[in-house]
């Protein structure tokens, strides 16, 4: 659930052949054992409503300060990343998700533990377009933390503020002497 001063920004959308593509390697298998044609023919009607269902509940949404990953059919699971912890985002494709046209989208945190990625999203409509969304908020929430900062300093309020203790400061010191 998101705040309400959050704004989102953008939805993903998975595309329309991923359930295939997480059929097809197990098929594959299945095919080529003697044992595994007949469960092929168990394998193939169950595993297409499994994942039919498993891709119904995946959810991946950019808002404006932090992306938020939901996915599973028996355990649901929901990933909130704060787009300022996001140290790397890859796409990576390998020969089968080429047949397929799919990318995966892997994300690496600050402070993860363990190897690999946080997060493995595969099969996002224009995966390459909402890596370059994710890293330009990423880039603009970061210059809005940096701003305020320089701001600050050089506003006329605190610089008459740091005179006036300065003023005090010499006050103090020609009362003592006295």
């Amino acid at each position: 659930m998101q705040n309400s001063t959050e704004t989102s920004i953008k939805k993903a959308e998975f595309v329309s052949n991923l359930g295939q593509y997480w059929l097809t390697p197990f098929s594959i298998l299945l095919a080529l054992s003697i044992v595994g044609l007949p469960l092929l023919l168990l394998w193939l009607p169950i595993g297409h409503i499994f994942t039919k269902r498993f891709i119904a509940n995946m959810s991946t949404e950019l808002t404006d300060k932090k992306l938020i990953v939901r996915k599973g059919v028996f355990t649901r699971t929901e990933n909130t990343v704060p787009l300022d912890k996001i140290t790397d985002m890859a796409l990576i494709q390998g020969p089968l998700m080429r047949m397929f046209k799919l990318h995966k989208l892997t994300i690496e945190t600050a402070g993860q533990s363990g190897t690999g990625a946080l997060l493995n999203l595969t099969g996002i409509v224009d995966a390459a377009d909402f890596r370059s969304q994710v890293l330009a908020q990423k880039e603009k929430l970061s210059q809005l933390e940096i701003s305020p900062v320089q701001d600050e300093n050089n506003d006329t309020s605190v610089v008459s503020l740091l005179q006036e203790i300065s003023d005090t400061l010499k006050r103090i010191e020609a009362n003592s002497k006295s």
